[in-house]
């Protein structure tokens, strides 16, 4: 004889808690295998209604950033914020993204926005690097006026210059996530911006984090 096992029903109308709401999201995702959640796979799958949870977060991918899935159908991503999430991958791995990784952290946007824009993953990297290597039109990013001509943190293009210069690879000790996964990379000041030091090709290096965070401010 089997016996029968008691569950507490939530009451229709009570109030959900927003880390209610992401964690349902976390548990579908995680239950079935899933980098993300789309709207008419959680209405199927998720306790709670995908309405609920667009309007307490401002917007489905709003509510998947929050819960750390990745968005897969954001239509209006410009062509910057795919080429850092390429970036991104790049220097996580040391090596050409591939595009089952996509799919998985570090990446924030899955291939599906990548193909509406270029075409194929193939020609969204081709996109990328034309990008990236186009430093015609490269200037000073807020600069401090009287102490600096050029801005703290390097952009997309010059952190990729810096990082192909060095071949993705850490110059205080040689490591790459190439090599080793638990390798990551960042791209730092020779001399400190707070020492008087520029966001120029020349004053950045590629560290580990071991050797970044080892190194004094000089």
């Amino acid at each position: 004889m089997s016996t029968s096992q008691f569950k507490v029903e939530r009451v229709q109308g009570a109030p959900v808690s927003d880390a209610e709401l992401l964690e349902d999201l976390v548990l579908v995702a995680r239950d079935h295998g899933w980098p993300t959640v789309g709207l008419r796979q959680y209405e199927k799958l998720g306790k709670f209604s995908h309405t609920t949870i667009s309007r307490r977060f401002g917007s489905w991918n709003k509510a998947l950033q929050l819960a750390g899935l990745i968005t897969s159908n954001e239509i209006n991503l410009s062509d910057e914020a795919l080429f850092e999430n390429i970036l991104v991958l790049w220097q996580h791995f040391g090596r050409q993204p591939r595009r089952s990784e996509l799919a998985r952290a570090p990446s924030t946007i899955s291939q599906s926005p990548y193909n509406r824009r270029f075409g194929s993953w193939l020609a969204s990297l081709d996109a990328f690097v034309t990008y990236a290597n186009n430093v015609g039109t490269e200037s000073p990013a807020n600069p401090t006026p009287g102490v600096h001509r050029t801005g703290r943190d390097p952009s997309l293009r010059l952190r990729w210059q810096v990082l192909q210069r060095d071949r993705f690879t850490c110059c205080g000790c040689g490591a790459s996530p190439a090599l080793s996964s638990t390798v990551e990379l960042h791209v730092d000041h020779v001399i400190a911006w707070s020492n008087g030091g520029e966001t120029v090709l020349e004053n950045l290096q590629t560290l580990c984090s071991a050797c970044n965070y080892g190194k004094s401010n000089t």
